[in-house]
């Protein structure tokens, strides 16, 4: 035999475990749940074949439009977000001059926890009476005197500024010293309005429900934003670590050149590092567009903590059908709505690959 050929052989019989795991788990898994999709299979017997109807079934379903819809948004919610976080993270680490590792480990450790031990932390954090509704209640309830001290201090930070640039060049519009006075006469004027009575009060009675409502916010249930906010958390550590070897295989000679050449900080990031970084970005985005259109674990692990509307995804969807509390199995129903989610989970992707981030870098 010749060497080629040898080589061959010996390629092949490396994916061949591969190849095996393939065509049992996910090829012989899709025609059979093709194939149970036309039927009214329910695990105790036999299927019949029904043609269309639990596609049909699926459409007339509120509950499965409801999850459909829940599943785009959260998917593009949490897609976008945790992408623009991760890349900034990663930024921030690659600059960071010393104590780098332990920067990468600290921002990696929500990756490495167990998702049902996540999930059960903020749901103790999102309760009734939690710290979160207590964060953001006091936040809302000071809307205003937190507005008043920020514009307070935009406009003394500016003033201040400006005065400066008036008799010495170089001034920051960050310049430390004059931030310093700024928020302190901005803090000044929301203390002398609270006691004017020109601010509203606290309110004691404002609290928020984060899971058991059935309250929307956007286009996505209250509830979902809870789930979206913790998935985020998790999430973003390991994207982080894949933009961060992004960045450091970009040749710093680029940065020198353009340094050289008059390009400012932002100017390098934009036509250095974004079109450097397309192949990673189209990893992460697609990584993160297939993981949030499946997501299923934190929403099963909610159970009752919120009513199945709000929380319910298109994976919940299918397992709910496939073995529901105190029910027979509508395995036809699950199998119909699992091919949906496929076919959804490939649409999106092969979208996001011909009209968004484009896999090869400039």
């Amino acid at each position: 035999m010749s060497r080629a050929g040898s080589e061959e052989r010996s390629g092949w019989l490396f994916v061949l475990p591969f190849t095996i795991s393939m065509a049992l788990f996910f090829v012989y898994a899709i025609v059979r749940t093709a194939c149970y999709s036309f039927t009214d299979f329910d695990l105790f017997k036999g299927p019949g074949f029904v043609g269309l109807s639990n596609y049909t079934a699926l459409v007339s379903d509120e509950l499965f439009l409801i999850a459909l819809r829940n599943t785009i948004g959260f998917s593009l919610i949490v897609t976008t977000v945790q992408s623009m976080l991760a890349l900034a993270l990663a930024v921030l680490v690659n600059h960071a001059v010393r104590a780098r590792g332990l920067i990468q480990t600290v921002f990696y450790l929500p990756s490495i926890m167990s998702s049902t031990a996540m999930t059960l932390i903020f749901l103790w954090l999102f309760q009734r009476d939690g710290f979160m509704t207590a964060t953001v209640s006091v936040v809302l309830a000071y809307r205003g005197h937190i507005l008043l001290f920020f514009m307070g201090l935009v406009a003394l930070q500016g003033a201040l500024v400006l005065n400066a640039r008036r008799r010495y060049e170089g001034i920051s519009i960050l310049d430390p010293f004059f931030l310093l006075v700024a928020a302190f006469g901005a803090l000044t004027l929301v203390v002398t309005c609270a006691f004017a009575g020109l601010l509203p009060v606290f309110d004691n009675d404002l609290l928020i429900t984060w899971l058991n409502t059935q309250q929307h916010f956007l286009f996505m249930p209250v509830t979902l934003w809870s789930v979206a906010l913790m998935n985020v958390f998790t999430t973003v550590p390991t994207l982080m670590l894949l933009f961060l070897a992004g960045l450091q295989s970009i040749p710093n000679a680029l940065y020198d050149a353009s340094e050289i050449d008059g390009a400012n900080a932002f100017q390098r990031f934009r036509h250095i590092t974004v079109p450097a970084l397309r192949p990673v970005t189209f990893a992460v985005v697609t990584m993160g567009v297939i993981g949030t259109l499946q997501m299923f674990d934190q929403v099963a692990i909610l159970g009752d903590a919120a009513p199945l509307a709000s929380r319910v995804t298109l994976a919940y969807y299918i397992y709910e059908n496939a073995f529901p509390a105190g029910a027979s199995s509508r395995i036809g129903v699950a199998s119909a709505a699992a091919l949906v989610l496929g076919i959804l989970t490939i649409a999106v992707v092969y979208v996001q690959k011909s009209v968004g981030v484009k896999e090869r870098a400039d």
